[in-house]
């Protein structure tokens, strides 16, 4: 069995961060495994409170795994803290492997910021050059380059941009565009397009967390980038299709409706 890390933050109610991660790797028949790099508080209806793990914990969670078991694939999310921002980069210079999938998770759906201003540039600076993908959506493209992205050639000057942060490619998503959603994928060379098609579902809560860890899992199963773009773009709309009508707010997608394609949960 193939087999993913995760290196991200604690989602309480289940449907972001390392939770997500986890059982997605899972429905990609993957072992996931997981470096908790902070613990949200927050549930359906936004983030109440963020806490750190110290940088020191992290490394060594990090050394647990690669000095024991194989990865064939690392997904990061939620890193807020500059310091531990470095020491992830540190350890994955180290440890080198194969692939990075970097999710720059910046703000929660309720508008929570969850990357501290300080921390960009250690991001930008430490993590983009061992990526080897970084999965920005709208708002997070135009906080890496510093202005707003509002359409498709926007899209692509923002992926030129971020390229030359030094990723091998740029996956800049555009579901937050009127429309039909499109992905735009640069590798320095040529432009690959991926649309979708947009499902009107409330139960949304964690795809970004989703997408790229089943971007991972993909890629840790042997699949080119773009096959594991495609692959996961497929999975994503199912798992919001039969989206969860879990709490009060934006409920989580069903990560293994697969198996399990009930679209409420009830008492």
């Amino acid at each position: 069995m193939k087999t993913a890390l995760t290196i991200a933050g604690s989602d309480s109610s289940g449907g972001a961060g390392i939770q997500a991660d986890l059982k997605t790797f899972s429905a990609h028949g993957v072992y996931g495994m997981s470096v908790i790099a902070a613990v949200t508080a927050q549930n359906t209806q936004g983030v109440l409170d963020v806490e750190d793990i110290s940088p020191d914990m992290i490394g060594k969670q990090i050394d647990a795994i690669f000095t024991d078991i194989p990865v064939h694939a690392v997904k990061i999310g939620m890193v807020s803290d500059e310091a531990s921002i470095k020491v992830i980069a540190e350890k994955l210079q180290t440890y080198q492997p194969e692939h990075i999938v970097l999710d720059p998770v910046m703000v929660s759906k309720s508008g929570y910021d969850l990357l501290k201003a300080e921390a960009k540039q250690a991001l930008i600076e430490a993590l983009l050059p061992l990526a080897t993908v970084i999965t920005p959506n709208l708002k997070e493209a135009g906080v890496l380059i510093d202005q707003s992205i509002s359409d498709l050639e926007e899209m692509e000057q923002a992926a030129k941009q971020i390229y030359h942060m030094g990723p091998e490619t740029v996956l800049v998503k555009g579901g937050h565009l009127e429309g039909e959603p499109a992905d735009i994928l640069f590798d320095g060379k040529t432009w690959r397009h991926f649309k979708g098609k947009r499902i009107h579902k409330n139960n949304t809560h964690g795809t970004g967390c989703t997408l790229s860890s089943a971007i991972a899992g993909n890629l840790a199963n042997g699949h080119s980038l773009e096959d594991a773009i495609l692959k996961a773009k497929s999975y994503i709309e199912g798992t919001i299709e039969h989206g969860l009508a879990i709490g009060k707010g934006v409920g989580p997608t069903n990560h293994l409706y697969q198996w399990f394609p009930e679209t409420s949960v009830t008492d």
